[in-house]
């Protein structure tokens, strides 16, 4: 339900539109979240072309650079730009636009759809960065914020509004919160980043335990509030958010007041400051405790600055409702004819049903998150036609079509299927999720999207049917940094290498027995040794077949890793983990997946500390 006081959201100030004073605020539709403010684009113009003659100091650049969401890349002289997806909610009009730009300005001619339901654009030199921010900006999109030491894009479950299991839609809320705090004077330079997410459901789609900061819905006597829970993280120093508040309240926005203390607190703390690499929220509550961060939080709440703050959300609400603009029943629908078996099993694996009676949605199986021009404007057509210009990206790296109506899933089958998205297996076994790698990230160390890709082949070719084994999921990073989630998959890996004389091999090292469904998120245990990246197929294959052969009835992959041990896991492959000499009989394991050329550690500084 939408909230009753609505209607009396403030008025829009006066002034020119696009100032400060009175940014760009389109009414509450699909995709236009974040205010758009022109004057920034004429600023990150100007100033890039500073530094491109060479008269502003490339440390203070990429400060002012990484805020208006434009990261740089491993390769020279090219930047990747993130373009938020609040919840990762997103219009037709936007799809048309990612594939233009994607067409203009990516040299592969792809965009990703990120782990945190983003859309990142790679390769772009850094002159026509200026122009490709303020071409998306023309449908509401925007990229402020997207990188640097500030509130990162808020990540949401992408069910949200339409699913049964709800206590109440949080998409508005995550709204006023996006809304307060872009552009906020207190997180433009934090210690680092926060990543932020809203779920409103047991299932916790959202996994809200591994973020910096997280908020639940919670309903107490009548009273719409969330569970506000900080301080959790993967990448070094894993760690679940443990919870600082049990209730606050929504309405009242006491929920944005929490997070405004818990961020200025955050940002006191110089000590964060002097190791970069560590400087995250889940430092300091794994330091001082939950306990104490909640007792300097109401400290904090008595300080002259809360009277100096409009917490009041309803104004910046985020409130729109779908199901006015669902689509209406057609006079006719294609039905199945000769592939009814394969269409059952689509709907099996890739459609569920919404609480709107008659209504479903699709999630569309995205490989390795990418997405060409083609496809993204295919996309947007279909979402135009059948589910009322409703979608959703995940944090799996795939995107949920809503309001489609139940007589036209054969129809929007056969259109994904043209435009070579109509795989079936979502978040099974064979939907792989990776992190761009060595493909573009200074901090990569193997190509990550390269392993996905020979993983999945290696998957497909073992025709696995049976149900068990197709619930076990995958993840793989380029890097110890966790960006894909591989510290949460049944099977997760991350990029290394070992050291054979003077020569390098890629290879990964294995985590086994994560979790992140059904609310409860559980890190995989790290296992004792080191797989040439060529050998990591051969390895899951000989785990899956292991699991297969050595469980007990109904047993899940993570309860039967947790009853054999790592240790079993290791020697299973233990000779898979022994290095090799390097010799024309060998040289393709010196090779990392996707390249051809001999491969060596060559990682830079990320810019996710500056």
């Amino acid at each position: 339900m939408e909230p009753s006081s609505v209607s009396e959201k403030t008025k829009r100030p006066s002034g020119k539109l696009g100032s400060i004073d009175n940014p760009e605020v389109v009414e509450d539709v699909p995709g236009y979240v974040i205010p758009i403010i022109e004057r920034e684009f004429d600023d990150f113009d100007t100033e890039s072309q500073r530094f491109l003659r060479g008269d502003y100091p490339e440390n203070e650049f990429i400060g002012f650079r990484l805020r208006q969401g434009v990261y740089g890349q491993r390769q020279p002289n090219v930047q990747m730009v993130r373009v938020k997806l609040p919840w990762g909610g997103v219009s037709p009009e936007q799809m048309d636009m990612f594939g233009d730009v994607v067409e203009r300005y990516a040299p592969l001619r792809k965009g990703h759809i990120t782990t945190r339901q983003n859309i990142q654009i790679h390769h772009v030199p850094l002159d026509q960065m200026a122009v490709m921010i303020r071409d998306v900006s023309a449908v509401g999109l925007s990229s402020r914020e997207g990188c640097g030491n500030t509130v990162r894009n808020v990540t949401a479950d992408p069910w949200a509004g339409i699913c049964e299991d709800e206590v109440f839609d949080t998409t508005p809320w995550a709204g006023a919160y996006v809304r307060y705090f872009v552009r906020h004077p207190t997180t433009q330079l934090m210690p680092r980043k926060v990543k932020t997410a809203f779920d409103g459901t047991p299932a916790d789609r959202a996994i809200t335990g591994i973020h910096d900061i997280a908020f639940l819905a919670r309903v107490r006597d009548g009273v719409k509030g969330f569970e506000i829970r900080v301080g959790g993280g993967t990448s070094i120093m894993a760690r679940v958010a443990p919870t600082l508040y049990e209730f606050k309240t929504a309405e009242d926005g006491e929920y944005l007041k929490v997070a405004e203390a818990v961020f200025r607190i955050f940002d006191r703390q110089d000590w964060l400051r002097k190791n970069r690499a560590r400087a995250r929220l889940k430092v300091f509550v794994d330091k001082f405790g939950i306990d104490e961060l909640r007792n300097q939080v109401e400290e904090e709440l008595k300080g002259d600055w809360v009277h100096e703050r409009d917490f009041d959300p309803m104004q910046r609400l985020f409130v729109h409702d779908e199901e006015a603009y669902a689509p209406a029943l057609q006079p006719s629908y294609d039905t199945p004819n000769g592939d009814l078996s394969e269409f059952e099993h689509y709907v099996s694996t890739n459609v569920r049903a919404q609480i709107q009676a008659g209504f479903s949605t699709v999630e569309v199986k995205i490989e390795r998150g990418d997405l060409t021009p083609e496809q993204f404007r295919g996309l947007a057509q279909i979402m135009r036609d059948y589910s009322g210009g409703y979608a959703r990206t995940t944090v799996q790296q795939n995107l949920v079509l809503r309001w489609v109506r139940d007589e036209a899933l054969y129809d929007v089958w056969t259109r994904l299927k043209a435009l070579d998205l109509g795989e079936a297996g979502v978040d099974e076994i064979s939907d792989v999720v990776s992190c761009p790698g060595t493909d573009s990230c200074k901090l990569g160390i193997t190509s990550s999207m390269g392993l996905n890709q020979a993983v999945k082949q290696r998957i497909l070719e073992m025709r696995l049917n049976d149900p068990l084994t197709r619930r076990i999921h995958i993840k793989m990073s380029g890097c110890p940094n966790g960006c894909s989630q591989h510290h949460i998959a049944n099977i997760g890996f991350y990029g290394a290498s070992i050291k054979v004389g003077d020569k390098t091999i890629p290879a990964s090292i294995p985590h086994i027995g994560g979790r992140y469904e059904g609310g409860d998120v559980l890190f995989g245990a790290r296992l004792r040794l080191r797989l040439p990246s060529k050998r990591v197929p051969d390895a899951v294959e000989r785990w899956i077949r292991m699991y297969e052969a050595g469980r007990e009835e109904g047993e899940a992959f993570n309860d039967y890793a947790e009853r054999v041990g790592t240790r079993t896991f290791e020697d299973e492959v233990r000779d898979l983990a022994m290095p090799a000499e390097f010799n024309l009989e060998n040289m393709n394991l010196f090779i990392d997946w996707n390249k051809n050329v001999p491969f060596a550690v060559e990682r830079g500084e990320g810019e996710c500390a500056v």
